[in-house]
Order: C-alpha cells, then structure tokens, then sequence
C-alpha cells in the first residue's frame, strides 16, 4: 500500500532483457533508507519488487504484464521517475490509499498555467473514466491527485508550485503515456452493486 506522495525522482540507468526477463534499474538515495530485498517500491505508481541493492541504486524484476498495463516499458536510460516507498503501519497517509495496482494508461492531452499551479487533461479509456467522479481521486503516475472533471474522454486535474517541483509529470511531453491507478473502493462498489450471475 502507498499514499501517492512521491518521496523523490531517481533516475533511470537502463531498462534490459536478461535471461528470459525484463530488469529496471534505478539510481535513487532516500527510497533506499530501511529498504531490503523483496521489498515494495512504486515507480511511476507500479508496485514492483527490489531485486537487488547496491549503494546509489535498486534494481527492479518487470513482468509481462506490468510491462504491457503501464509505461515502464517506455523508460530509457537518463529518464526521471516517481518514488516511493510502501506505508510503513504506523505511517502517515497523506494522500490516498494508492495500491501500486496500475488499471491502464492515459495520455497527456493539455497543460495549461493557472497562476504558479498547472492544469493538466489526460485522455483515458472508457473503462478507466467510468470509476471517476468531480473531487474524487486518481493516481497518475502514482501521484496522488483530486480530479477536478470527468469529460467524455479525459480528465482534468491541478498540480500546485509544490508537486510541480518534485515528480516527473511538468517534464514529460504532450502525448506522453501515464500511469493510472483509479481509487478501488469504486472497483468494488460496482462489483458489490452488479447483479449475482445466475
């Protein structure tokens, strides 16, 4: 479980095949602090398992489907990403509960100022924008965020001064693929509201 608050950017030293799998390595300083092999680390909002530690870096195992349900896949060397570490218990939840569960991927459609923040469009597919709603919650990239509309075939959200500085999204080109994570009480609302199969 995360909260969608990133705790820094590392960045990414090489995406490559390896005997039969795909390994992402990342340099990063703080997400190291307490970290251990087999822990949880989201990375663009992607739980994914630390498979190797070194001194200024992680390495990360990538399944088929991770890389087919998100844009890790995308990555080259030199490129920023999101991280954070999973909730400790005793933790802080300063954003929403984010499960690292990546749903799909939208597109980055719009950015436009609005005084010192930004507002952002993302297109994204029907089956993804069903769970949203006005003020409601989404994680993109694994940042936790307010949606502010649901429109025929995006969304639209407010990043402040603050998250400008300190996540990947400000730097990533219009047409640009991101993650998506949608809040799950909706998942399961609609699941527990759907009629029993007969």
């Amino acid at each position: 479980m995360f909260t969608g608050i990133v705790e820094e950017l590392g960045t990414v030293r090489a995406l490559r095949q390896e005997a039969g799998g795909w390994h992402l390595n990342v340099a990063a300083r703080a997400v190291l602090e307490g970290t251990r092999l087999g822990d949880s680390i989201a990375v663009n909002g992607a739980c994914l398992t630390v498979t190797h530690l070194e001194s200024q870096g992680l390495t990360f195992g990538l399944a088929p489907e991770t890389l087919a349900r998100t844009n890790l896949g995308d990555l080259a060397a030199g490129a920023p990403v999101n991280l954070e570490r999973s909730l400790a218990a005793n933790g802080r939840v300063g954003g929403h509960f984010v499960q690292g569960h990546v749903d799909g991927t939208g597109v980055l459609a719009e950015r436009r100022e609005d005084g010192d923040s930004l507002r952002i469009a993302v297109t994204a597919p029907p089956h993804l924008l069903r769970y949203l709603v006005s003020k409601g919650y989404i994680a993109v990239d694994g940042v936790s965020l307010t949606v502010i509309d649901v429109l025929e075939d995006r969304f639209t959200f407010m990043l402040v001064a603050y998250t400008l500085q300190h996540i990947v999204l400000p730097s990533r080109p219009l047409g640009s693929r991101v993650n998506l994570e949608v809040d799950v009480l909706a998942k399961y609302a609609e699941r527990f509201l759907r009629p029993p199969a007969p």
